[in-house]
C-alpha cells in the first residue's frame, strides 16, 4: 500500500514556488547569489492558498469551545488562487522543504500584487 503526502496551509497563508529565474538583469548580466538574497520583493507562483481569514459568526450563542457540538468554521477567502504570479516581501516568507523541493509559505498580507493568467476570446 502506497502513501501520499499532502500539505494543507492553513488560515491566510500561501504556498509560492519562489521564481528562481530572475538571475539577470534587463541588460542580461547574471546576479550572484548574494545580490538576490539582499532583495525585498521577490515573486514566485502560487501553489496552495489557505482557506482565509476565520470569521466569528455573530449569531452564536455559545463560545465555540463550550458549544456541544461543533460548528463549522467561515472564512474569508483570500484573493490569491493556485497559477498566480505572486509578488511578494521577502522579509516576511518562511522558507520550507517539501519532498525534496523548496517552497514559501507567505502570509497573505505580504503579497503586494498577482498576476494572473486568462484566456480571452478575440
Amino acid at each position: 500500500m502506497k502513501t501520499k503526502k499532502n500539505i494543507l496551509i492553513v488560515g491566510d497563508r500561501v504556498l509560492i514556488d519562489l521564481d528562481e529565474k530572475t538571475d539577470r538583469t534587463t541588460a542580461g548580466l547574471y546576479l550572484p547569489a548574494t545580490v538576490k538574497e539582499k532583495e525585498k520583493v521577490h515573486g514566485g507562483y502560487v501553489i496552495k492558498v489557505g482557506p482565509g481569514y476565520p470569521v466569528h459568526d455573530p449569531n452564536g450563542t455559545e463560545e465555540p469551545w463550550t458549544a456541544k457540538k461543533r460548528q463549522e468554521l467561515k472564512f474569508i477567502p483570500l484573493q490569491a488562487t493556485e497559477g498566480d504570479y505572486a509578488i511578494f516581501l521577502k522579509e516576511s516568507a518562511v522558507e520550507i522543504e517539501f519532498e525534496g523541493k523548496k517552497y514559501l509559505i507567505v502570509p497573505h498580507s505580504s503579497i503586494l500584487a498577482l498576476v494572473r493568467t486568462e484566456l480571452v476570446n478575440e
